[in-house]
């Protein structure tokens, strides 16, 4: 399944391969419960099927300025 959304509004949701969020979670020196959460019925979280304990990139643009953010999927 592919990680680009069709709709600029929507940021792009990717999801995590294990290997890189432990290595993101590392360098932020973060556990994954520290994160904030999205569900797994969330539209971009399904549309990825995202699973409970998984971890979901989100590239956000703001005032020209691009960054990532990141959140742990849950049960609703």
């Amino acid at each position: 399944m592919s990680d680009k959304d069709d709709n600029d509004i929507v940021p792009q949701h990717a999801l995590m391969q294990a290997k890189d969020a432990k290595e993101v979670l590392s360098e932020m020196h973060l556990r994954p419960e520290n994160l904030p959460k999205i569900f797994s019925t969330d539209p971009q979280a399904a549309k990825l099927g995202a699973k409970p304990g998984d971890i979901i990139k989100i590239k956000r643009h703001d005032y020209g300025n691009t960054y990532d953010i990141y959140r742990l999927v849950t049960e609703e």
